[in-house]
């Protein structure tokens, strides 16, 4: 099923209306606007240009029939295609470097034979999604802040081949798709990577066995709890905790032991630095986890 790029959201709420209602397993394709809802059209586009109530759409939401509050649903990232050109922006004010810069400006970076060209140099793709979610069980959360739900993490692990573990908040679920980036590094230190519009193919089931109070997401390599928090150092904290926590219940490993293990070969990451709450994850290795018979349960 085609989810046209015209029914988006800005804010993910129990109370928005589905554009459609579709049924577990189900093959889904999100067709995204960028972050700025393509506003930004060549370099003289800048962020003071913008319309702010018109960042961050993601498309959907769609209604996952036979899903319920306390669920956790397995979205598998079959493909993500990117259109170009990308857009990156400085915007004083906002982000990292946000008490050094003094000016706005808009880069225009074309894409073409799977590398973004930036001034001279030609980079690598690493095609991503920065917003994925549900809707939250409280009150509504704009797309562009990350939480249990979902939402803005820009965790760079959620790419093509991964599986993103979602703990859903209100029955059918209302997920929604959007702010694709063709590449970006942790942090996401200017508030924008690479953006661009594009397409993702997602198959999504609902996962037996596991119960998630954040998201997880799962690559060939690794498995990481995402936390966001008001600062880099609780969300840290949080998906360790909890990392620590599902050793411990789904391996014959004590607390201790746990904490050692992740000590030893586990890995505190950043997601991102610069959205009203910061996102951090707890990878550990996939080879790891199942030497420790953990994915028995997956």
């Amino acid at each position: 099923m085609f989810i046209n790029k015209e029914k988006h959201v800005f804010v993910m709420d129990k109370n928005n209306q589905p554009v459609e209602r579709v049924a577990l397993p189900c093959n889904l394709t999100f067709e995204t606007l960028d972050c700025f809802s393509e506003q930004i059209k060549c370099s003289e586009d800048t962020i003071a240009t913008l319309n702010f109530d018109r960042v961050n759409p993601a498309t959907g939401p769609v209604y996952l029939e036979g899903i319920k509050a306390g669920d956790v649903i397995a979205i598998n990232i079959c493909d993500i295609r990117i259109k170009s050109p990308g857009k990156m922006v400085a915007a004083p004010g906002a982000g990292v470097l946000a008490s050094i810069l003094e000016e706005a400006e808009t880069m225009m970076v074309p894409i073409e034979d799977n590398k973004a060209t930036f001034k001279n140099l030609q980079l690598p793709l690493n095609p991503m999604m920065g917003v994925i979610g549900v809707a939250p069980k409280d009150d509504p959360i704009p797309c562009g802040v990350p939480h249990s739900h979902g939402g803005n993490m820009d965790t760079k692990l959620i790419a093509t081949g991964s599986t993103l573990y979602l703990p859903v908040q209100v029955d059918g679920g209302l997920i929604a798709i959007g702010d694709l980036h063709a590449a970006m590094g942790d942090g996401e230190i200017m508030v924008s990577g690479v953006e661009v519009s594009g397409e993702v193919d997602v198959t999504i089931t609902k996962a037996e066995n596991v119960n998630f109070s954040n998201p997880v997401v799962k690559t060939d390599k690794e498995l990481a709890i995402i936390a966001s928090a008001e600062t880099l150092d609780e969300a840290i904290e949080i998906a360790t905790i909890q990392m620590a926590r599902f050793l411990e219940t789904q391996t014959e490993l004590s607390l201790n032991e746990a904490g050692m293990l992740m000590s030893a070969c586990g890995n505190a990451q950043i997601s991102q630095i610069v959205d009203p709450l910061k996102t951090a994850r707890f990878s550990m290795p996939i080879d790891v986890l199942r030497k420790l018979g953990v994915f028995i349960a997956f």
